[in-house]
């Protein structure tokens, strides 16, 4: 079974619900302006997050979401603990990844489990 029948991605500014299971904020930087408790987050695993770098040259540009993917791949594909921990945690049980950013379709949650897919299938 692929990673993304086990793992839902919802962002992190919205409610959190009984079937999220495990929320995993995979962002570096916090979500501005939420609290702690209304973020309802588990475990925050901002080691998985891309770097600065990458996040700055990205900003949310779909035109560069082709390229960040690749680029968000081989430093995962360097961060091998912090990806082992995510996948501990998948094994566990239902997982929901947790984003800050506005857009659904170009975000590090999206690129991660498509990322987590990938590698499953080798």
């Amino acid at each position: 079974m692929g990673v993304s029948k086990q793992v839902r991605i919802k962002r992190v500014y919205d409610d959190a619900a009984d079937s999220d299971g495990t929320r995993v904020l995979v962002d570096r930087i916090w979500p501005r302006g939420l609290t702690k408790e209304r973020a309802a987050v588990d475990v925050w695993l901002k080691e998985i997050a891309p770097s600065t770098e990458l996040r700055k040259w990205f900003g949310h540009d779909p035109v560069r979401w082709k390229e960040f993917q690749a680029r968000f791949r081989k430093e995962l594909d360097r961060n091998t603990d912090a990806v082992a921990q995510l996948r501990d945690v998948i094994e566990r049980g239902p997982v929901t990844l947790l984003y800050g950013a506005r857009d659904e379709a170009h975000n590090d949650a999206v690129a991660l489990l498509g990322y987590l897919d990938a590698r499953q299938e080798r």
